[in-house]
Formats: C-alpha cells, structure tokens, sequence
C-alpha cells in the first residue's frame, strides 16, 4: 500500500503539474502563432481552461483517495492479523467496504487508462511537429524549397478552418520550433504522459492489494468459523466421555 500511494502520488503530481503548464502554453503558443484573432480560438481557449480546473479536481481527489487507500490497507492487514491470533472477528460490514474501494478503484483505473491514452494525442501532435522541424534543420535532407514544408494545426480540429493564418512554413515553422513555449510543452506532455501512465500502475498495484486484502478476509472468517465449529465438536465429544464414564462408575457402584 505504502509503495502504491508514493507511486500514486508522484504520477498524479507530474500529470496535473506539467499537464497544467503544458496547456498554458499551448494556448500561449497557438496565440502567437496560428490564431491571432481571439474569437478564432475562444471555444480552445475555455475548453482549456475546464481541463485545467479538472486537473485541479483530479490532483484533489487522488491525494485524498490515495490516503484513504493506505489507511484501509493497514487496518486490514491489522484486523487479519487480530482475526488469525485472537478471537477477533471481521464484520460483513468490514469487507463490504473493502469490496466498494476494489470496485470503485476498478472504474478510476480505467477511467486514467482513458487519460493516458488523451495524454498521448498532443505528444503526437507535438512530436510531428519536432520531426518536421528537424527534417528541415538537417543537412542530409536536401530540401530545396524549405518554405513548401507547413504544419497546418487546422487539419487537427484544434481551431476552425478559417483561423489566421492557421499554418507556419519554412523558416517562421522553424522559429516556432525555437521558442520556450513549444520546447517546454512539448517536453511538459511527454512528463504528464509519464505521469498517466505511472498512475495507471499505482491503481493496478491497488487493485491487486485490495483483492489480495478481501480474499484473506474472507479466507480468515472461513478459517474461524472452521475452528469454531471443531471447537464445538471437541466440547461435545469431552461431554460425550464424560457422560459415559459417570454412566460407567454408577453401574459398577
């Protein structure tokens, strides 16, 4: 558990921090560059801006879930523990709820596993766009008409067709390849996609714990009702010769 929730925690802060300043810059980039008028890009903009506040929601409720998460898995290992050593029992209310967090930590696993896959589509984006500038820069590319090579970010559905000027050519590509905004999103992305795909293994790592927790529950109960049960069979069977042996010592009496 201990090891899932550092896990968690540190895939979900790269996921939300660089995830945060990756769209910030984005749209910072595309403002400079291939959409100047503000109404062209004003649906991109708000759709960014209710990304950034779920990354808030998404940063909040992970930091919580994943405590809670750790605190049930140390008081089930205690309470195992209490129910193999003593005559402490496990109530059904008690792996119920054990039940619920496997379940509900089932629908979170795939739901990051569907933003893991999102987290991949603007490093694709961005990693044309690194291509496209590196096969301009290099000197075995033998490009004779460099301002013919053009990224359309149109052609992606990010802003509308009739955004200006919506593309960069040749050398003004190169330029936009050259400034913080696109080296620091593009690397930022890559992190985040890190970050996804490092919480999508810390909710496996609590999904197996929690199944592994539920199953020794209810192996620990079967375990004590067993031994209830041939506890009661000893004490019927100690009755049972006691009985017979009072029966004995009267009738030789």
């Amino acid at each position: 558990s201990l090891v899932a929730t550092i896990l968690c925690f540190s895939g979900v802060a790269l996921f939300c921090g660089c995830g945060h300043v990756a769209l910030t810059g984005t749209l910072t980039m595309l403002e400079n560059h291939f959409s100047r008028i503000t109404s062209d890009h004003a649906t991109l903009t708000l759709v960014i801006q209710i990304l950034q506040y779920i990354i808030y929601g998404i940063a909040s409720f992970f930091f919580v879930y994943a405590i809670v998460l750790l605190a049930e898995g140390f008081y089930t290992t205690s309470a195992i523990k209490k129910e193999l050593q003593s005559d402490f029992k496990t109530t059904v209310c008690g792996r119920c709820i054990t039940a619920f967090f496997m379940f509900l930590t089932y629908i979170l696993a795939l739901a990051f596993l569907g933003i893991f896959g999102f987290t991949a589509i603007p490093v694709f984006l961005f990693f044309n766009m690194w291509n496209t500038c590196a096969a301009m820069r290099s000197p075995t590319a033998n490009i004779t008409s460099p301002e013919s090579i053009c990224v359309d970010v149109r052609q992606y559905g990010i802003i509308p067709w009739n955004a200006t000027p919506g593309k960069a050519c040749g050398s003004t590509l190169g330029d936009i390849c050259n400034t913080s905004e696109f080296y620091l999103s593009y690397h930022l992305y890559i992190v985040a996609f890190a970050g996804a795909g490092a919480t999508v293994i810390a909710l496996i790592h609590y999904l197996m714990i929690l199944g592994a927790n539920w199953a020794y529950l209810k192996g620990a109960v079967t375990t004590h009702e067993y031994q209830d049960i041939k506890t009661k069979d000893d004490q019927d069977l100690e009755a049972e010769a006691r009985s017979k042996e009072g029966q004995n010592s009267s009738s030789y009496s």
